[in-house]
Order: structure tokens, then sequence, then C-alpha cells
């Protein structure tokens, strides 16, 4: 996304600006909380009550909403898209069980739960936290039912894999969307998704769920609440595809958009000429759309046509896009909350304010995100919101390189992540799944969400230092 050379110009001082931007954000959450006003609805109305408010042109206010609508789309849609079709050849051609299986046997028993959270990051690459964890549910109960203990054991370190991989690293969509309405460079997001994802995993998740079983004494739950739906679409057919197979659909796409990150940064220090063909062509490669589409073609025919038919792969693949096509939605209208944010000038007063307080622009990023987490709930909500909040601002500072771009996207994903609660589907997800009532939940999973958050910001904090 590119901004606009000068910074809009607000229509009132500073305060009222900011007033105008808290009861935007106050009324979306009455929306969607109180009145159950569909969150795609209530973001389209909110952004055309602020653009009215803020005294934005009447004659431009159609173009600036879907100006703004356009711009995430075209960040988000194709890499959700396609992210979600790679994830449903992997579920339904049993990648997620050769993978578990695979670690398992090759860490041994007593890190079965390591195990277990590895397979989930590796698996939580392309596919969406609610999805990842279904399918890995069944695989988790059988390990815990092998070796004893504590389903928490198992089950914590593996939710929270999902839980980092959906919130810090593209192609999922809160990131990818933030990325987008900051202008930060998704290849630079992925690297410093990993970077701190994966410790943060392993202090957060891992760490913290080796505790929590030994705390909490749960057993497997005694019928499966889950119905593996893979039985209606003709289940797993023939041989499992190999440890190797898998391993190459997830990390195709993370090593060609590493490709076009290094090639063109090598670029830019002049290690390579510009206008070289060959440079010129890896990086169109790299492109995280492209990246994605081959991935896609190579996991259609090393998973689906090995096993399937071309008819069935189709349907397979057409099915994956129903789910998340609310995703996409909503994740655009944030995107036009924020082009209207940062069109009538928001951005500005609210830079000018963090200012004044001294709040760096990450710190600053944490927060907004926090406080729409908590507000309503959804990771992938509060990271959209928070991006288009913090757009204007980043736009307004001065000196942002574009690791810091990418560290604020990781702030806001680490503000988005914190204090799951009843307002968060993850937490109800969670708490039947594993048979835990709210007591325990709390105990357990928000614990674990929260040190996700605050881990994963103090590592951002200290790079957005260093670098």
């Amino acid at each position: 996304m590119v901004f606009e050379d000068a910074p809009p110009v607000a229509a009132y001082g500073a305060p009222v600006m900011l007033l105008i931007a808290l009861a935007a954000v106050a009324l979306l959450l009455l929306l969607i909380i109180k009145l159950r006003i569909h969150a795609f609805v209530a973001l389209v109305l909110v952004s055309l009550l602020t653009a009215v408010a803020t005294r934005i042109p009447l004659a431009d206010v159609p173009s600036t909403l879907l100006d703004g609508f356009g711009g995430t789309l075209a960040n988000v849609a194709l890499l959700v898209g396609l992210g979600v079709m790679i994830g449903r050849l992997l579920e339904v051609t049993g990648g997620a069980q050769v993978l578990a299986d695979t670690l398992i046997g090759r860490f041994g028993e007593k890190r079965a739960p390591l195990a277990l959270g590895v397979a989930s990051f590796l698996f939580g690459l392309p596919i969406f936290f609610d999805a990842g964890l279904v399918v890995m549910l069944p695989i988790i109960f059988s390990v815990a039912r092998r070796f004893g203990g504590s389903v928490l054991t198992y089950a914590l370190p593996a939710a929270g894999a999902f839980a980092v991989t959906h919130a810090f690293v593209p192609p999922h969509p809160g990131p990818v969307a933030a990325a987008g309405l900051v202008g930060a460079d998704v290849g630079l997001v992925i690297v410093f998704g990993l970077l701190i994802g994966i410790p943060t995993w392993f202090i957060a998740c891992y760490l913290w769920g080796l505790w929590a079983g030994r705390r909490f004494e749960l057993p497997v739950p005694a019928a499966m609440t889950v119905q593996d739906d893979l039985e209606a679409e003709g289940g797993v057919r023939g041989p499992l595809p190999s440890f190797g197979t898998v391993l190459l659909i997830l990390l195709l796409p993370f090593t060609l958009i590493f490709l076009n990150t290094g090639i063109t940064t090598l670029v830019s220090t002049g290690a390579i000429a510009e206008g070289q063909a060959w440079a010129d062509g890896l990086v169109l490669l790299g492109q995280t759309p492209v990246a994605l589409l081959i991935t896609t073609l190579v996991a259609m025919v090393v998973l689906g046509w090995r096993t399937r038919s071309r008819d069935e792969v189709e349907t397979l693949l057409g099915d994956a896009l129903g789910p998340v096509c609310v995703v996409i939605l909503v994740t655009g209208a944030g995107g036009m909350f924020g082009g209207v944010l940062r069109a009538s000038g928001i951005g500005t007063a609210l830079e000018s304010s963090l200012s004044s307080l001294g709040l760096p622009v990450t710190v600053a990023a944490f927060v907004v995100a926090a406080a729409l987490r908590v507000a309503q709930g959804s990771a992938t909500v509060a990271l959209t919101v928070a991006g288009g909040l913090m757009a204007p601002t980043v736009e307004a500072a001065s000196g942002l390189s574009s690791i810091d771009l990418a560290l604020i996207v990781i702030a806001i994903a680490c503000g988005a992540t914190v204090l799951s609660h009843v307002n968060d589907s993850g937490f109800w997800l969670v708490s039947r799944f594993f048979g835990m009532d709210e007591k325990t939940t709390f105990k357990t999973w928000t614990v674990m969400e929260t040190l996700i958050g605050v881990v994963g910001f103090a590592f951002a904090l200290t790079l957005s230092l260093i670098f």
C-alpha cells in the first residue's frame, strides 16, 4: 500500500478528532457486542458515519470507502483464498497425521508435547486456527491416551502454535491486512513473525503447557465432540503422503517469499545490478500471491491428484473458499474503516498526541490492538482495525525503516492476542474441545494467550530498539 505524499488536513483540532475516533470505536464495539450486528455491516456503517462526522466532502465519501475496502482486499483476498486451499489439501490427504506421527517418532515419547507443538506450528502456517485445531484434535487425544498425563500437556503447545501462526505469520488474514494497512513488506513480516513467533511459542505455549499440565490434571474427553468430516468427503484415500512431501508444501511458499526479500535487499544495496532479468524473475516468483499460487498448483499435483480425481480436487478447493468469505469481507471492511481514518486526518491528530505523551509507535500499536482485542474478542478484527488506526500515525511518523514497519505489525499482532475471554470464539472452542469449565479455561488458555502477547511484544520492542 502506498501512502499519499502529504498527510490529509483534519477538519477539527486534535482533541475533537480523537474524540470522534474514540466514539467511532465505541460505536463499533456496541454494534458488534451488544446489538449483535454482524461485524461486516457494523464496520461499513461506522466507516460511513465517521466519514461524515469528520467532514470528508460528501462527494468524496463513496470513493474513500471503496478505496479503503478495495485496497485491503487486493492484499488479503488472494492470499487467504490460496492459503486456505493449500491447508484444505493438506487436511484431506492426511498431511497433518503424517506430520505429527513423524515428529513424534523422531522426538521420542518424552518430547511428545514438543513434537505436537512443532507439527501444529508447521501445519498452522497455511491453515486457520479453528480449522487447524479441529484437524489436530484426534491426533492430540490419541497421543495423550497413548502416553498418559493431563490432556493439557499435549493440547496447549499445539493450540498455542496455531494461535501464534494465526496472529504473527502471513498468509493469515490479520497480519496480511495489518501489513498492507501500515505499508509493511509481507516478506519481512514473515521473517520477523517467525523470528519472534518461534521463541514466543516455546516460552509462552510449550513451557506453559508443561506447567499447566502438571497443575491441572484433565483427562482426555470421554466422547469426541468433533466429528471428522473427511468420511463425508471420501476420507483419506490410498497411501499417506510422505513427510518430505508435506514439508515441501509447507515450506515452499516461504522459501520463495524469502528469496524475493533477499534478492530485493541485494539489489537495493547494489550487490546485484538493477534490471537483471534473472533477478526480476526470482523477485516475481517470490511475490506472495505468486508464491502461494505456485504452492497451490504443486499441492494439487503431489497431494490431490495422487489419490483423487481432478473433479474431486476442484470440489475440495471450491468448498474450502466458502468459510473464509466472511473473513475476507470483514477484513476488507476493516480496511475501509482504516481508509476513512487516514483520509479524515485523525492519524495526524493521533500522532501529535502520542508524541506529546512520549509513547513510541510500537508501544502505541500494542496498546491499541490490546484494547480492541479485549473489547470485541476477534484477533483478526483487532489486527485489522488496529492496523487501520495506526496506519495514519505510521504515515505521519518520520524515520521508520522497513524493519520498523514489520515490527509494528508484530506489535499489533501481540496486542491482538492477549486476554482471550468470553467474547472470543477461540475461548469457547478450546473450553469445549478440551473439556474445561470457564474457570479452568481462564487459568490456562487466557493466561497462555496473554503470555503469547506479552512475550512476543517484549521481543518485538527489543528488536525495534536494536534495529
